[in-house]
């Protein structure tokens, strides 16, 4: 048996004895006729940056088999604004490794993921999944380089208030039972997650932990394991569906929203990346000291950090976020463990001393060579989010990065070692580019690089025009400085844009 597959919790994936990457069209079909499944459903993500679903009856082996070949036709126009109605057939053809049984199901189905296809048989040009494909494809033939990302996905649970052990106002962070009311519902939609494929590093309870009008707010996190940047999207668009479907059965209200109400906790969605040679993490030198390839990466992504909130902040409640003091951030700019800059280098394991002996005395000291976990953190996006256009987004930036002649010295420039915030950083500060504040901001950085996200054909140049478009027409400009001191107007902001994403 695959040692790399032997705990899968995918029902496909331990039926099959495969990994995802090597289903063909006669595993799908076997695991469909030997166990008893009845429906096939493909899921594919839309404008609104939400999965659409069509479902299939299994009529027949041969009916199968055409679904599984041909997929289907879908209304273009009704998922994607930049689609004509006058000509807006498109195909959804599934993705035989994404397959995975649905756990609401109650008539057993068998769920994949589809990608978009034009009259000609031709990928769709501006489709969210292909415009992410193109980025790795350019990355890789560029740079011999592949991308890899996970993301960190904040939400947060609204229930009743029991009226025992009340948890401390935004002190939630890693918080237990019986202070944590929602610890269940969490390890449930994760172990969820993980039957449909989802590559979970870990969940804990996040800092936002608040009570109002008898009701608990509470904030959690779900975190990804790094895997090639496609298949990362893919997992925050199935976890995202699961969260709100297993919230649904069980009566809680959830919401990804970037801000829910002045003065706590906003939730994001943290993008961590590392570049890999093979299957050598090249984010680090043999010292433990970050490596040129990835100063040059991050250098790529500060340089087009302005016009990537484009792709990942795209409500006016993303720019309520993206404030001082908040653990958001502001400013362009990088640094190591520092949670004020906009790319964060968490601690990466790069140390000598043997920790597992140190607290695990019994152990003998562990000789293997350290883990190649080092990651890099694009710390402003949030669940508004396009997830395929945000990391295409990263993707290029970083890709830029990797082949600008200065990046070395723009990383240089652009490094903080301090919380950036603080008074006597006050002039380091006022050196720094800031992030847009709203989103005719963001839709008129993203104009400024747009030559560099249309370049080797990965964003379509209506892709661009569309998501400009898209956010002039939230018309924001000074809508944060308008609700400053005005709660309850900017409630009813928030409340529009509570199920964002």
């Amino acid at each position: 048996m695959n040692r790399n597959i032997k705990l899968c919790p995918n029902k496909v994936v331990e039926y099959l004895q495969k990994h995802p990457s090597e289903f063909r069209k006669e595993d799908i079909i076997r695991f469909v006729e030997e166990n008893g499944i009845r429906m096939i459903n493909f899921m594919y993500p839309a404008d609104d940056n939400r999965l659409k679903t069509l479902n299939f009856v299994i009529n027949d082996i041969d009916y199968l088999d055409s679904i599984l070949t041909f997929g289907e036709r879908v209304d273009g126009s009704s998922l994607f604004p930049f689609i004509e109605a006058g000509n807006s057939d498109l195909y959804v053809v599934p993705r035989y490794s994404t397959a995975f049984v649905d756990p609401f199901a109650e008539i057993p189905t068998l769920t994949m993921l589809s990608s978009f296809f034009d009259k000609e048989g031709r990928p769709m040009h501006s489709s969210p999944e292909y415009t992410l494909r193109k980025a790795v494809e350019s990355f890789r033939s560029t740079t011999g380089l592949d991308f890899y990302a996970m993301g960190e996905l904040e939400y947060y649970v609204i229930s009743e208030d029991p009226g025992m052990f009340a948890a401390s106002d935004q002190k939630g962070y890693h918080e237990s039972a019986p202070y944590s009311k929602f610890s269940d519902f969490r390890t449930e939609c994760m172990a969820m997650i993980a039957q449909a494929g989802g590559k979970i590093k870990y969940g804990h309870n996040e800092v936002g932990n608040f009570t109002l009008d008898d009701k608990i707010y509470e904030q959690n996190e779900i975190e990804f394991l790094p895997i090639p940047a496609i298949e990362a999207a893919d997992n925050l668009m199935i976890a995202k569906w699961i969260i709100r479907g297993l919230a649904a059965k069980k009566g809680y209200d959830v919401t990804f929203a970037p801000k829910i109400t002045a003065g706590k906790a906003g939730s994001g969605l943290h993008i961590h990346f590392k570049i890999m040679d093979g299957d050598k993490n090249v984010m680090t030198r043999p010292d433990g000291q970050l490596s040129d390839v990835a100063r040059k990466a991050i250098a790529g992504i500060l340089d087009h950090a302005a016009a990537i909130t484009a792709f990942g902040n795209k409500v006016p409640t993303s720019y309520f976020r993206l404030v001082p003091h908040q653990e958001a951030p502001t400013s362009i700019c990088w640094g190591d463990r520092n949670r004020s800059v906009l790319v964060r280098v968490p601690l990466g394991w790069t140390g000598e001393i043997d920790m597992c002996s140190a607290a695990n005395p019994l152990e003998a000291t562990d000789k293997r060579e350290l883990p190649q976990k080092q990651t890099a953190e694009l710390r402003s996006a949030d669940c508004s989010a396009d997830v395929y256009q945000l990391i295409a987004g990263m993707v290029v930036a970083a890709r830029e990065g990797i082949l600008a002649e200065d990046a070395l010295k723009r990383a240089e420039d652009m490094y903080v070692s301090v919380n950036i915030h603080n008074d006597e950083n006050k002039d380091k500060l006022a050196a720094l580019e800031s992030l847009p504040d709203c989103c005719v901001a963001s839709a008129d950085a993203l104009d400024a690089k747009r030559a560099d996200f249309e370049k080797y054909d990965v964003f379509s140049p209506a892709l661009i025009d569309g998501i400009i478009k898209k956010l002039k027409k939230h018309n924001d400009s000074n809508l944060r400085k308008k609700l400053e001191g005005n709660p309850k107007e900017m409630l009813d902001v928030v409340r529009k844009f509570w199920h964002c994403g």
